[in-house]
């Protein structure tokens, strides 16, 4: 699905979706609690699975689209801070 096509959908079906509600900002969030947060706002939409079947066809770069998040176009589960990741686990 395009994104003419999807915003066709949002007129025809005349529904707030969550991507018109909110600040776009936070669907292209840095922080991974700004982007869990985006996430949760897209479980309610009722055009979910068209948009993100759209951005998979579309192999969209990143943003969360469709309550998944897109890291150069592959979905993944979680956004990682930035940094370095620990060499060493962590003891107690």
């Amino acid at each position: 699905m395009t994104l003419t096509e999807l915003d066709d959908a949002i007129e025809r079906l005349g529904v707030d979706v969550p991507c018109r509600s909110y600040d776009p900002e936070v669907f292209f969030a840095e922080s991974p609690a700004d982007v869990e947060y985006a996430k949760s706002l897209c479980q309610t939409c009722p055009l979910r699975e068209a948009c993100l079947a759209g951005a998979k066809d579309r192999r969209e770069p990143w943003g969360v689209w469709g309550g998944e998040l897109f890291v150069q176009g592959v979905v993944v589960p979680r956004k990682r801070p930035r940094g370095r990741p620990r060499k060493n686990p962590v003891t107690a």
